[in-house]
């Protein structure tokens, strides 16, 4: 095969498909073929509907898709730390491996002008295969399929990111603002690492079902406005030890603030948008602990992907729409109109 099928994001909230060679692998890289490639928020708000960004960070017209998996099939010269037939998932940013971010396994802050997304700078998932740094490159275990894998390597990695920078534990109540992916994410998640009781708030009446049907929550609000007495209710009016805020809608990241308890942990993981609060009632006076948190490490989405097998876990539970790749325009409009779970392109 020396031709392959892909898909590419022109913006205004359209699909380019398009027939574009084979690429070989070079000195340090592998071919894969693609079995799982998700869509991503990030992808409908900064490239799907309007090409976002200025400069090295702006999308350059690449393969969509920067939340791939799949299976090696061809080895660069240099590679030995993989081999054909491995499944893997791959880290989505590709750094220059010298900076300060990157010595610490976080390429996503790369510092280097070389520093490149897939499916933002460098051609993604959404194509028959996929060129791949094998240090970028994590082998899938053998309990997990090819759409965890896709799932951890950024919406799940980066709720995993942001419950670890809050510490969260078997001490904590834990709200979740915005039940999209990342938000269900964050519930099946913090679930695991032990938060006492999860709370939801969801306007979307179809995600706040669905975090209700897997099981994610304790209890979900659909109405901000009733977000008060149900934490009040949940918590003895103490407010929760930990809030995340996966919207990034201004009035959640508010809720999340107010419903935090004195000396608490905040972490806002959703892109996009500001934030006006008072900053002595709900920040200094609370003693709270304010993070951003931006997707995750390679340490840690490895980390994550043995702790799902040992849990018995699967990401893919959050998945509700399926496509070809030949689907990727119909798959991109339903994950647009924000109703959905998890919208996955896949191979099968």
């Amino acid at each position: 095969m020396t031709t392959m099928q892909a898909v590419r994001l022109p913006g205004d909230s359209t699909v380019e498909h398009v027939t574009v060679d084979v690429p070989a692998p070079g000195p340090g890289q592998v071919l894969l073929r693609m079995r799982a490639s998700s869509v991503c928020g990030s992808d409908i708000r900064a490239i799907y509907r309007e090409h976002l960004g200025h400069g090295a960070e702006a999308y350059q017209g690449v393969v969509a898709g920067h939340e791939p998996c799949g299976d090696v099939v061809e080895l660069g010269p240099g590679v030995t730390t993989l081999e054909v037939g491995e499944r893997v998932a791959v880290y989505h940013i590709t750094g220059c491996g010298s900076c300060a971010e990157c010595q610490i396994g976080y390429p996503i802050g790369c510092t280097s002008p070389t520093r490149a997304a897939h499916g933002w700078q460098r051609d993604g998932g959404h194509a028959d295969f996929m060129l791949a740094e094998a240090v970028s490159c994590l082998r899938l275990p053998d309990g997990l399929t090819h759409v965890d894998g896709a799932l951890v390597t950024c919406g799940f990695g980066t709720a995993y990111e942001g419950l670890l920078r809050a510490e969260v534990s078997g001490r904590d109540r834990l709200l979740v603002t915005g039940l999209g992916p990342v938000g269900l994410a964050a519930a099946m998640l913090g679930k695991h690492l032990g938060a006492s009781t999860v709370i939801g708030l969801e306007p979307n009446a179809e995600r706040a079902e669905l975090a209700r049907n897997l099981g994610l929550v304790d209890v979900v609000v659909t109405d901000p406005d009733e977000l008060a007495v149900a934490v009040g209710d949940a918590t003895g009016g103490r407010g929760c030890e930990v809030s995340l805020d996966c919207s990034g809608n201004e009035q959640a990241r508010l809720a999340a603030l107010t419903s935090t308890a004195a000396r608490g942990r905040c972490v806002m993981v959703g892109e996009g948008g500001r934030i006006d609060f008072a900053v002595s009632d709900l920040l200094i006076h609370k003693q709270l602990a304010l993070h951003g948190s931006w997707v995750t490490s390679l340490g840690h989405m490895a980390e994550l992907l043995d702790l799902l097998t040992r849990w018995g876990e699967h990401p893919e539970r959050t998945v509700t729409h399926r496509f070809p790749l030949a689907d990727a325009g119909e798959a991109y409009a339903v994950a647009a109109a924000g109703s959905s779970g998890k919208v996955v392109i896949t191979w099968d």
